[in-house]
């Protein structure tokens, strides 16, 4: 397929979209990622896309002009109010509005959720956030301690607000501020509701500052999220999947994904370290202070802030990405050793669905029984609990949380129902990589992937009435009904059946493509069966809907002779169509 000039696309994009516009200034050039594999497809995209995705291409298309160097590094393209009449990036791209509307005329608030099925209250509607400036102080070496903060958020308003909520379950605030102003505020619950001193307009960027927050962390705990963490070394986050505003005010959602400024202040001696890419550290009067940069869009629940007596280990890149690793000083001797697997599983991921998507990876330990470990982004997480198993057990558990720096963290579930797109991806390539090494029958008993997929499918229609379909859990009363064992080895079973109908050549296409197309954004289920069918040029809306929404488990493809281990008919729950 022929790709068009620069001055066709930009025609092209003011027929489709009928917007026009304003150049991209250099230095925000040097901060927009490139969509692998992109170019190619942008032109047959273009019709079917929505205005969001047509702005992706077009920066993508300036990004591979004659100009640009090739060697233009890491980028960040960061777009405002998807499907909006507007659309303003941080890469400092505009789009004109048309005429307003009355709901423009009239502002309303926003609403205390983004409707998620399980979440209802968690994230905000009414704006679209672009950027975290946020900062951190710990007055002391105490894991246990109260910390005080300050988060500065631009956003781009996607209604007329009268106010807005932002989530927040931390200790207090000191005062709030929108474009430089004091505003009004109150809570209730985990919602920071904000009035302005006067409306925002639809389409318009604004910023909010709320300063001197407190939030106090918690231990770990197995058996519920904890959010903000202290263990005996220092304080960590892991807020999956609804309890990262449990220190900062967020619009604690993965479906708003923005990019971020971390800056950590803390007593000489302690180290902190947070996602993306270290950018500054200054001493004062008693205390450092670290600052790194995350440039691709990040879910915040996927923030990390690692402060305390933790050392840093650097290990040597891996096709030229830098691997550190984060222990307690006092663990490093034991600890280290067992994450020497990551760089082989990094080349072996490269080698699966292509460049690694972030600026840097590595392995955060700490010492506590989280009860999980977690893919925070450029850094994952793992308790010591983990870190005592053999090697052959840790090295395919190491994978899975770096196969979710592409599956979940570059490309975010739209809602919580879309979990499985993280953990069922997950899942495959932490199997798939104890096969191809030979370890699969350490790891689970098995020989072949064909025998861990016919044990998976028996349990498969025990899953779906105990947690639902795969692709709708039941309920969220625990995380673990939503992080529950159909989205892991159920979602991998799903992409078995997948490869199975359409073959392995096109399956690891559409992997590669998915992780392509929806590269710094959040995706539907519907958006993955879309593109399955695309890819594979098969219509499979109804092939992957029954096995994603099925009460039953659908028959295996290549394999008629698998069965299910039988339900009380009673307890089957009902089919979801979609």
């Amino acid at each position: 397929m022929s790709v068009r000039s620069a001055a066709e696309h930009e025609e092209h994009f003011r027929q489709v979209y009928a917007v026009t516009f304003e150049p991209l200034p250099a230095y925000a050039l040097r901060r927009v990622k490139q969509p692998a594999d992109a170019a190619d497809s942008v032109a047959a995209d273009l019709p079917a896309s929505r205005d969001r995705k047509g702005v992706l291409a077009y920066i993508d298309l300036l990004l591979r002009s004659a100009t640009m160097r090739p060697d233009t590094g890491n980028l960040t393209s960061r777009l405002a109010a998807a499907g909006s009449a507007v659309l303003l990036g941080l890469a400092g791209a505009a789009i004109a509005a048309g005429p307003a509307s009355a709901a423009d005329r009239h502002p309303t608030p926003g609403a205390a959720g983004l409707g998620d099925r399980l979440y209802p209250l968690l994230g905000n509607g009414g704006y679209d956030v672009q950027n975290y400036d946020l900062s951190i102080f710990y007055p002391k070496k105490d894991p246990a301690q109260q910390v005080r903060g300050d988060v500065t958020i631009t956003a781009v308003a996607t209604q007329s607000l009268s106010r807005f909520d932002l989530d927040f379950g931390g200790d207090g605030v000191g005062k709030v501020t929108v474009n430089g102003r004091p505003a009004a505020f109150s809570r209730s619950g985990d919602e920071l509701v904000i009035t302005p001193r006067w409306p925002l307009a639809n389409h318009r960027r604004f910023t909010v500052t709320v300063s001197g927050f407190t939030a106090t962390p918690i231990a770990p705990n197995a058996s519920s999220p904890a959010g903000f963490v202290k263990t005996p070394d220092g304080t960590v986050m892991a807020g999956q999947p609804d309890q990262s505003h449990q220190l900062f005010p967020s619009n604690d959602h993965p479906r708003d994904m923005a990019t971020y400024t971390i800056r950590m202040t803390a007593p000489v001696g302690w180290t902190a370290t947070a996602n993306g890419q270290p950018i500054r550290t200054t001493q004062h009067n008693g205390y450092v202070t670290s600052t790194y940069r995350e440039f691709n869009p990040m879910a915040s629940e996927l923030i990390q802030l690692a402060v305390g007596d933790f050392v840093t280990y650097n290990r040597a890149p891996v096709n030229g990405i830098p691997i550190r690793d984060v222990v307690p000083r006092r663990l490093a001797d034991k600890l280290l050793p067992e994450a020497a697997d990551e760089r082989n599983e990094v080349a072996w991921m490269e080698s699966k669905v292509g460049r690694y998507p972030f600026e840097r990876y590595g392995s955060l330990v700490i010492d506590g029984n989280l009860g999980f470990a977690l893919e925070t982004q450029s850094l994952s997480l793992y308790d010591t609990g983990f870190f005592s198993l053999p090697t052959v057990i840790i090295n395919p558990i190491l994978t899975h949380e770096l196969a979710h720096q592409w599956f979940g963290d570059s490309v975010a579930p739209w809602v919580w129902s879309d979990v499985w797109q993280n953990e069922g991806h997950a899942t495959w390539y932490e199997v798939l990589y104890a096969y191809e090494t030979g370890t699969l029958p350490q790891y689970a008993g098995v020989s072949t992937l064909d025998e861990y997929y016919k044990r998976a499918y028996a349990n498969g229609d025990k899953w779906r009435t105990r947690y639902g379909p795969v692709a709708h859990p039941l309920r969220s009363d625990s995380i673990w009904d939503v992080f529950n064992p159909n989205v892991y080895d159920g979602g991998a079973l799903v992409l078995f059946a997948l490869r199975q109908k359409i073959g392995v050549s096109n399956f690891e296409r559409l992997e590669r493509a998915w992780v392509a197309k929806y590269r710094g954004e959040s995706a539907s289920t519907q958006d993955f069966i879309a593109l399955a069918s695309r890819v594979s040029g098969q219509d499979l809306r109804s092939f992957l809907n029954d096995w994603l929404y099925g009460a039953k488990t659908p028959p295996m493809p290549g394999h008629p002779d698998w069965t299910t281990t039988a339900v009380a008919s009673s307890s089957v729950a009902p089919a979801l169509h979609r």
